[in-house]
């Protein structure tokens, strides 16, 4: 068996005398110089064993008297204060996890959450997830096991709910959503009302009189947000008494989800896209669930021509000093979903057991008169 090293064997000596109260409360224990010269050991070694005693609450250094060990009564309060210690500052330090963030989504977030963290004089740990289910989990349990008190977490876009979030939930460990809702799940929530903010932005289109709008989403990414926007697209229709033309909606996207994205993937999209105008000639404008989504098309109208003639509208845009737009969108309050995440986060963790479901404010932002081409 390998032997412990010297200063563990040092530490473990006089241990083991305090314990059997050789050494009694208030006994001065020897020097450094004496103990390295009593096991033939450097002064490093010595001091490092003493070391190891102080931070065990076994002894007290006095500077110019010497080393002393501690009463019980001592060395309890002095574990006490440690654990108060430890636990004021697991209290301080959230884990934050988004599936993915750019200038057009997330970034804006990312920068609320940090900003209302400093506010909060407490500390926020950060993973992605890149749209994975299973690195996801593992973010999630890696916070877990650096302590912290609570997690804001933008959930992955999925069909299904992971379970490791409902686990968390179950066990009434502090967890807020951002933009994503668990539909049905007891967990707070701050995000936009999709639901309203597409019936408005579709409405602008129809407004207008275009009939034949396409509705552009991800594949297979049938999650409570994008349901919301269908029905708030479908909505928008019913309120001017008209039925929307399902046979041209585009379904089957993939460059923007961020398990799929490549530059192979997105040159894929963009001859889909190319392909599906020519065969559809008859629509006349397009509502996207994302940025990336509407800069593929209008990439695509573009080489066909049809950019000046055929609409695009989103959510989101990217983010620019100049505040110009290239698309009308959705714009909504990112900095703020992250800021009252972190307090609602905060609020949990201090004790608060009701759930809170916040929707903040969007705004419609007009496409800007410049030149994009």
């Amino acid at each position: 068996m390998k032997q412990a090293p010297l200063y563990e064997q040092i530490y473990k000596e006089i241990w083991n005398k305090i314990q059997s109260v050789e050494f009694k409360e208030g006994d001065k224990i020897p020097s450094e110089k004496e103990l390295s010269e009593k096991y033939h050991v450097s002064r490093i070694t010595s001091k490092k064993a003493v070391d190891m005693l102080a931070e065990a609450g076994m002894v007290i250094r006095m500077p110019g008297k010497g080393t002393f060990v501690i009463g019980n009564e001592e060395r309890r309060a002095k574990e006490k204060e440690t654990e108060t210690k430890e636990e004021k500052v697991s209290e301080r330090v959230i884990g934050v996890i988004l599936d993915g963030f750019g200038p057009s989504f997330g970034c804006q977030m990312l920068g609320g959450i940090e900003a209302e963290c400093h506010r909060q004089g407490c500390e926020m740990v950060f993973h992605c997830s890149y749209g994975s289910i299973e690195e996801e989990t593992k973010a999630i349990d890696k916070l877990l096991a650096l302590g912290v008190a609570g997690i804001l977490i933008m959930c992955v876009h999925d069909e299904n709910y992971n379970s490791r979030i409902l686990q968390l939930v179950v066990e009434h460990f502090p967890v807020v959503t951002l933009d994503r809702q668990m539909k049905g799940i007891p967990v707070s929530f701050v995000g936009t009302d999709n639901e309203a903010a597409a019936r408005e932005l579709t409405a602008c289109l129809l407004e207008d009189g275009y009939r034949k709008i396409c509705f552009a989403k991800p594949y297979a990414a049938e999650t409570p947000t994008i349901q919301e926007r269908m029905t708030g697209f479908r909505m928008a229709f019913h309120d001017y008494g008209i039925v929307p033309d399902e046979e041209i909606w585009l379904t089957d996207l993939k460059a923007t989800l961020p398990r799929h994205y490549s530059e192979e993937q997105v040159e894929k999209d963009m001859g889909k896209v190319v392909r599906f105008v020519k065969d559809h000639p008859q629509i006349e404008a397009f509502v996207a669930v994302e940025y990336s989504i509407a800069r593929i098309i209008y990439r695509c109208l573009w080489q066909l021509g049809l950019h000046k003639k055929c609409p695009v509208f989103c959510f989101d845009s990217s983010d620019n000093i100049m505040n110009e737009a290239m698309f009308t969108h959705v714009k909504q309050s990112e900095e703020k979903i992250g800021q009252l995440g972190v307090r609602i986060l905060m609020d949990e963790i201090n004790g608060k057991k009701e759930k809170q479901h916040v929707l903040v404010p969007y705004q419609i932002v007009e496409a800007t008169e410049v030149g994009w081409d």
